[in-house]
């Protein structure tokens, strides 16, 4: 049986990332891995990744939790090392 860390393992993504589309999308984190895994190998997809981390961003600081927006600012400049192509323009 697989884990949530060997689901994570096999998605191109980070925990925090992962963790930043189950917030976005509002559901489990494991269908969260399973979506990322999806979006990280298609054409737009790890575009849609990052408008999701920024937008949880906006969220968090327009409620307040600035700390969870920090949080989430190394997560987003974390995978823009990473995606590159995901800073690229459209």
């Amino acid at each position: 049986m697989l884990t949530i860390q060997d689901c994570i393992a096999l998605c191109d993504l980070t925990e925090d990332e992962v963790e930043a589309i189950a917030e976005h999308e509002h559901i489990p984190e494991m269908l969260a891995a399973e979506l990322g895994a999806y979006l990280v190998h298609t054409e737009t997809g790890e575009k849609r990744i990052k408008r999701m981390i920024a937008e949880d961003i906006e969220n968090a600081t327009l409620r307040g939790d600035l700390k969870h927006a920090a949080k989430l600012r190394l997560v987003l400049q974390h995978y823009l090392e990473v995606h590159v192509t995901a800073s690229e323009p459209a």
